[in-house]
């Protein structure tokens, strides 16, 4: 289908259950969410597992939770239905031999019957070589065996596979890409591509995908600029069929963060970089060892996740940054996205998720934080968590950085802001204590109340608050600057209040 907006958009997000689901994956399926949804049309999840040596056992449900972690809802998929289905491409193996005899019969395919072992001593032979218009009248196959020796070779179930037949007169294929523009290639420059296997009775990813987005009315195909080189053979496909091709777009590869060389990012790029390049905690099935925390794990909250990857490719043209949901849906558009690769970088990754930490209610980050403490044997009232997380969320990336943040909560302070100590006078000391035999006498320890105390002091002693305040507080936090003074004197109690008055020339 071309695109026409008087037409429903039609989008698929269709991995391939062999593993974690990489960075670049979550941004395909993004994009085309938010295509989708700023264009009224639906977003639809297609598995496809019809390489089923590359099967991982788990994948297809971690795939399933990493979209429902985002909130990146699917109108159609394996695990919700849709009459489209089934919408896994390993239950939908009967529905594509039609479209392998249709090609067969044609004569814009045929059988191969090399073996593998065959096909790998031709490529140690030849370090270039290719099943394609040049080779193929040499090889085992339909093109070069009588029609009875083809059918001896099928009677008898010798394994073969079929092959895509480019016309023996080259032509030109034209790919017309959202983002990369048109695209031509000559069909004597492209292999044979394997179609269909005998062995297992799977097509493979290259039939599959036609066959699929054709059945369920795919109207857009927004996938990683890596398969931009398969795009002229899948464009041919159509035509062999005659039906209209989705209208195509290639994005451009995330790459290695700056100072990691050039390249598609990779998991091992993460390893050495100390990052994530996966949504959600990992362990391989097939190697315990290997396991990943994953952006979840890290501390990302997923309204985080998905401004920074939105912002890997595309950009608004604007000088805002900070995006809900809404508001990319609102504002996305293909037109905006860049033709190069873009570079990852953790640090604008960490960045996007303290702006969206500082946007997140409190109530649903007083879980994570309560947790935090509970693991070091903590115990704290909710109303005082949250106090301590919605004043102190905005300076961290992470809530699992909080407590590190809020340490002085729990234990005293050793370590003192340097520019507040430099301001210390002699008789800073002897105010402090003053202001700490005005509290002894307060029976009713709140923030209120404390606040009152302190207020009629610095008045009473015809000093300014600065004069005080700040000393105050470092001796109770060990910082320059912070949350209410008198909500922390509250939280950390009386007696330890004035033990840290009492104690702080002895502490440094």
């Amino acid at each position: 289908m071309q695109n026409d907006m008087k037409v429903r958009p039609r989008l698929r997000f269709s991995p391939s259950p062999t593993g974690c689901l990489h960075l670049g994956g979550v941004r395909t399926a993004l994009y085309n969410y938010l295509y989708a949804k700023k264009n009224g049309g639906d977003f639809i999840l297609r598995i496809e597992d019809t390489d089923s040596s590359r099967f991982v056992p788990g994948a297809e449900q971690y795939i399933i939770d990493t979209f429902k972690w985002l909130g990146l809802d699917f109108d159609e998929g394996p695990h919700i239905g849709g009459k489209y289905g089934p919408y896994r491409q390993s239950d939908r193996k009967d529905i594509y031999i039609k479209y392998v005899n249709q090609l067969l019969d044609s004569g814009k395919a045929y059988y191969a019957f090399d073996t593998k072992d065959e096909i790998d001593a031709l490529r140690n032979k030849e370090c270039n070589f290719s099943y394609d218009i040049k080779t193929r009248k040499t090889l085992k196959n339909s093109l070069t065996l009588s029609k009875d020796e083809v059918d001896t070779l099928l009677s008898n179930n010798t394994p073969y596979v079929v092959r895509i037949m480019y016309p023996d007169v080259p032509v030109i294929i034209t790919v017309n890409d959202t983002i990369c523009g048109k695209v031509t290639v000559k069909s004597d420059t492209l292999d044979d591509k394997v179609l269909w296997k005998s062995e297992d009775q799977l097509p493979t990813y290259h039939l599959a995908n036609i066959v699929d987005d054709h059945l369920m009315e795919i109207t857009q195909v927004i996938r990683g600029g890596e398969w931009l080189p398969s795009a002229p053979m899948h464009v041919f496909l159509y035509s062999c069929f005659g039906w209209d091709a989705p209208v195509f777009t290639h994005l451009p590869l995330i790459l290695k963060p700056a100072g990691m060389g050039n390249g598609k990012l990779s998991k091992r790029d993460g390893d050495i970089g100390g990052f994530s390049v996966f949504p959600l905690p990992w362990v391989d099935p097939t190697d315990p060892s290997k396991s990943t925390i994953g952006f979840k794990g890290e501390g990302y909250t997923p309204a985080g996740m998905i401004n920074m990857l939105a912002f890997l490719g595309w950009n608004p043209g604007t000088t805002k940054e900070v995006y809900t949901l809404d508001e990319l849906i609102n504002d996305f558009s293909l037109d905006k996205v860049g033709k190069t690769g873009a570079k990852y970088n953790p640090t604008k990754a960490r960045w996007f998720n303290n702006q969206h930490l500082k946007l997140t209610d409190t109530s649903l980050l007083v879980d994570d934080f309560k947790n935090d403490l509970i693991s070091r044997n903590i115990v704290l009232d909710d109303k005082t968590i949250y106090t301590i997380v919605n004043e102190n969320k905005n300076k961290v990336d992470f809530i699992k950085d909080l407590f590190n943040e809020v340490n002085f909560f729990f234990e005293r302070p050793t370590v003192f802001d340097a520019k507040v100590l430099k301001k210390w006078k002699d008789t800073t000391n002897d105010t402090l204590l003053k202001l700490a035999s005005n509290f002894t006498s307060l029976t009713d320890w709140n923030s209120v109340s404390i606040q009152k105390v302190f207020e009629n002091f610095v008045n009473d002693s015809k000093l300014g608050f600065s004069d005080v305040a700040p000393f105050l507080r470092l001796v109770l936090t060990g910082k320059g600057s912070g949350q209410s003074m008198f909500d922390i004197m509250q939280i950390i109690g009386k007696d330890e209040t004035l033990e840290r008055i009492y104690n702080f020339k002895t502490s440094l």
